[in-house]
């Protein structure tokens, strides 16, 4: 660890909560304390000790071209030149909402919002505006921001009442969400039989991008679409992560399922703070002003945002974009599994497109939460830091998935397999 970097996190924990301002950053899963970065370029990142370190955090997502890619900058600068932001309309909202539109089949209208967590909140009152219902159904490990009808675990069994995962989320509110298993067919045509007239949405990740990266079994979102229509519940889609970073339709193309309604982030955003809810116009018009759900937001659309995310999203329409992304991640995948082979290290990955999971298992099928939680975390534990050492940059937790960019080239990708080549000696030595 850097002395640098530990005098500022012992400087921000003085007057961040943790030191940090979003909890994963600080290291609790893994140990220690995070590197401070400066600079970010292309696939790399560099610390306050001009340290390099291949990155696949991607913050969190939103790097799909790399950091500071020059269209991307340009366009921010000369937007800075002009405000930051004016409290009205713009014209860049448009564009990028019509960017948005063509590329998502089941959009026709957009609202734009500032974080995913934003989103999600927003397009559960309108589902249970527009049902008359209350109910929601969620699925255990996967993720939609903080609210509170989202930060509910299962109770003893699927169908028994929510339970508050936070303190400060309502009982009553928690017992109105039930939580399901991932990639269970069974377990959720069983909800449906019990509570399908009650239920006012679904909201699932079409890809789990929270429990490491984990896509959905065959017939899952084509079962749970047949499901939502039957009992008139609306099928969200939380592409937060998977929007514009799997396919260029997003997952909805990718799997040939359409949602109801769909919630975006990250990439749209370029690196800025943004969210979305999208949707058919019978389904949005009735957000206000054109009609009674309330949902509002100083910064919404501001265009430093807006002008990032259409750099961004012009520059994924590139022919063969989204076609190398997976070649990229397929290769990586594939050797780093071949490298712990060959140290005898129990080791498994999974990926769509340019996202990524890895799992210290024995297993070759990880599909659900609980092959998630199988794996062995005190060993990934182990390799984070070996990889952190060796100039690799992963997801401080064995539970968010990698991401790779456009940015990823031949160096980047032989730097990193060189790093876990050592990494996976040590292990299979231990």
């Amino acid at each position: 660890m850097s002395s640098t970097s530990e005098s500022l996190h012992q400087a921000a924990r003085q007057v961040l909560v943790g030191g940090v301002n979003s909890p994963v950053r600080a290291f609790n899963s893994v140990g220690g304390s995070p590197k401070y970065y400066v600079k970010g370029q292309g696939a790399w990142l560099e610390d306050c000790d001009g340290e390099k370190y291949v990155d696949y955090v991607g913050a969190w997502g939103p790097a799909i071209v790399g950091h500071a890619h020059p269209d991307v900058t340009a366009a921010l600068t000369e937007q800075l030149q002009n405000g930051l932001s004016f409290g009205g309309p713009s014209e860049t909202e448009t564009v990028l909402a019509e960017m948005v539109v063509s590329r998502l089949k089941s959009a026709e209208k957009v609202r734009m919002v500032n974080s995913g967590t934003e989103a999600a909140m927003s397009a559960l009152r309108l589902a249970r505006a527009h049902t008359s219902r209350e109910r929601i159904v969620k699925f255990e490990g996967c993720y939609h921001g903080h609210a509170d009808s989202l930060l509910v675990k299962a109770g003893s069994g699927a169908l028994t009442l929510g339970i508050p995962t936070s303190p400060g989320v309502p009982k009553g509110l928690a017992e109105l969400t039930t939580t399901l298993r991932y990639n269970d067919i069974e377990g959720l045509e069983s909800a449906f039989t019990d509570l399908g007239n009650d239920i006012a949405a679904v909201i699932v990740e079409p890809v789990a991008g929270n429990m490491s990266c984990v896509p959905p079994r065959a017939g899952f979102l084509e079962r749970l679409r047949e499901l939502c229509r039957d009992s008139g519940s609306v099928l969200i889609f939380d592409e937060v992560m998977t929007g514009f970073r799997v396919h260029s339709g997003c997952a909805e193309a990718l799997y040939g399922v359409t949602p109801d309604l769909t919630i975006l982030g990250k990439v749209i955003g370029g690196g800025m703070p943004v969210g979305a809810i999208a949707g058919p116009a019978s389904l949005m018009d009735q957000f206000a002003p054109n009609g009674s759900v309330y949902q509002a937001g100083t910064l919404s659309g501001n265009p430093l945002a807006m002008v990032c995310g259409i750099e961004t999203l012009r520059l994924t329409s590139a022919d063969g974009f989204y076609e190398r992304l997976s070649e990229v991640t397929t290769h990586l995948c594939s050797e780093l599994e071949k490298l712990a082979k060959r140290h005898n290290v129990d080791f498994a990955t999974n990926h769509v497109c340019g996202m990524f999971g890895m799992f210290f298992t024995a297993s070759d099928s990880v599909n659900d939460f609980d092959s998630v939680m199988a794996s062995d975390a005190d060993r990934f534990r182990k390799f984070f830091h070996l990889m952190l050492e060796g100039g690799v940059n992963l997801a401080p937790s064995a539970f968010e998935s990698g991401f790779i960019s456009s940015a990823h080239d031949e160096h980047a990708i032989d730097s990193t397999l060189d790093a876990a080549n050592n990494a996976f000696a040590k292990l299979g030595a231990s």
